[in-house]
């Protein structure tokens, strides 16, 4: 180079004189890149501000990329995280509670029965499953949430980026498995969707007047009373309606054998089995009462709970199923606040302690209500009307769901949007078998489309209407993809805010 330096130095240091010596053979500048002939220098490409300014430039874009990628990588690992640390808690306590049962069926030397060992590995496998889910549901939308960004510009695709980056992102779901299905799941996050949704509308100019209606501050209980009415019914007429493990949940604390059930079943729908009588009768006097059934009865109390009153029983079946209730709710509350409020638990164990417990107790009573209520609207319908068909029972169950306002209020929508996300499947199930939808509306992934529709409609509502959510789901979001805000300017050279600034 020559004494007198480059020409873009010569410039930055004010000297215009010096920026005249940049000599033949100093054919290439090392500071700006550009090429210099016949003692000038080729000041069209460098760009509108310093050399030393334009290598800032580089360097904060370099930096800017590099942390679009590393968002990349660690929203894939934290959704990996809370994918397989939540599908490995559950699959964990099941297989807990499935010990004893397991032992006891290997005991008597019956077929086809689970080993721990076959249940570890399911479980391990189900929790890969889920993990991958998740950590590719969240890569894939950081991933088209920057690559839109970047192609397009952040302030001119604002609007729409997060929609189409949660949709795209949604097909994630197949990681769990080709032929899986996920019907509840893909239902159940629709309905929260639904629920953004609305509070959109709500606060909405054009919308609010329309979406009114859903400020009810009951309005959960009346989801619930909806959901209830489906599943109950479900649980009596058509089990096979619903997910095998949301069955097998319900006839732990229906508390009621699969015999009563299905002698309950043909009397109600009018078709009562003098066979099926007869088993029940054998199970009750198995259980020590002597219980007489009568085809010609009008009430099926005495299928119900026996010789035992109708209000006695359900005294005895609260408590019961208040005991059945306890275990499921201990981990429910105890295990977040282990995880989540460990630094409380040191500074003031006692009250976070209390607060689980009393949650504990509120949650087991009230599924114990509910269950014993259900039984309970249901003789009271029969008596009442001196009579039992699908109709009535579908309204004995609707009234079950009022057990919801035992709940704390941040809690009934949670339950009642889930208890709804079951209902609606078995519902659609049920409609399907008795030939009311068309074959052409099964699609064979249904699921898939629900859950990427949902997930566009969340995330949109994270990235432009986030005072919907709730703090708590914010801050998890938050965590996981770390959406940035949109930049100042469109991060180019010929930016005219760079050049101000």
């Amino acid at each position: 180079m020559s004494p007198g330096g480059c020409a873009c130095v010569a410039i930055e240091n004010g000297d215009a004189e010096a920026s005249g010596n940049c000599k033949s053979g100093d054919s290439y500048c090392e500071h700006c890149g550009c090429g210099c002939g016949s003692g000038s220098a080729d000041y069209s490409s460098l760009p509108a501000f310093s050399c030393s300014s334009y290598s800032l430039w580089l360097d904060s874009a370099r930096l800017r990329e590099s942390g679009k990628f590393w968002r990349i990588l660690v929203a894939s690992a934290k959704g990996f995280t809370i994918g397989a640390g939540l599908k490995g808690g559950l699959s964990l306590f099941s297989i807990l509670a499935g010990l004893k049962r397991r032992k006891a069926l290997a005991s008597l030397g019956k077929k086809g029965v689970i080993t721990n060992r076959d249940a570890i590995s399911m479980a391990l496998k189900e929790t890969l499953r889920y993990g991958l889910f998740l950590g590719t549901f969240a890569g894939t939308f950081v991933s088209i949430d920057e690559i839109i960004g970047n192609l397009a510009g952040h302030r001119r695709t604002a609007r729409w980026r997060a929609l189409s980056a949660g949709a795209l992102a949604g097909p994630s779901m197949l990681l769990t498995g080709l032929n899986t299905q996920h019907k509840t799941l893909a239902i159940y996050i629709f309905m929260r969707a639904a629920v953004l949704a609305a509070r959109c509308g709500i606060k909405s100019k054009r919308f609010g007047h329309i979406c009114k209606p859903l400020t009810w501050s009951y309005g959960d209980i009346f989801l619930m009373c909806l959901s209830s009415s489906q599943i109950l019914s479900a649980y009596v007429l058509k089990q096979d309606s619903l997910p095998p493990s949301f069955s097998s949940f319900l006839n732990i604390h229906g508390g009621k054998d699969t015999v009563i059930l299905e002698g309950l079943k043909s009397f109600v729908s009018g078709m009562p089995s003098s066979n099926k009588f007869k088993a029940i009768e054998k199970y009750y006097r198995a259980m020590g009462a002597d219980v007489k059934l009568d085809l010609q009865m009008k009430t099926p109390c005495t299928i119900i709970h026996g010789n035992q009153s109708c209000g006695g029983h359900v005294l005895n079946f609260l408590i019961q199923g208040y005991k059945r209730a306890l275990p499921v709710y201990l981990p429910v509350y105890l295990v977040p606040a282990l995880i989540v409020h460990r630094e409380g638990l040191m500074n003031r164990p006692y009250e976070i302690l209390a607060r689980g417990l009393l949650g504990t107790a509120r949650s087991s009573l009230f599924l114990s209500v509910y269950c014993s209520s259900a039984w309970m609207w249901t003789c009271l319908t029969a008596r009442t009307f001196k009579k039992i068909n699908i109709p009535l029972v579908a309204l004995a169950t609707f009234l079950a769901g009022l057990a919801l306002a035992i709940e704390k209020k941040s809690r009934r929508i949670e339950i009642s949007l889930y208890c709804l996300a079951r209902g609606i499947e078995s519902f659609f199930s049920c409609m399907t078998d008795l030939g009311y939808l068309p074959q052409s509306l099964n699609f064979k992934r249904a699921d898939v489309i629900i859950f990427s529709i949902s997930t566009a409609i969340i995330m949109h509502c994270y990235a432009q209407e986030r005072e919907v959510f709730r703090s708590k789901y914010l801050n998890v979001l938050d965590w996981v993809f770390g959406v940035p805000p949109p930049p100042p300017c469109d991060e180019t050279p010929s930016c005219k805010n760079c050049k101000q600034h």
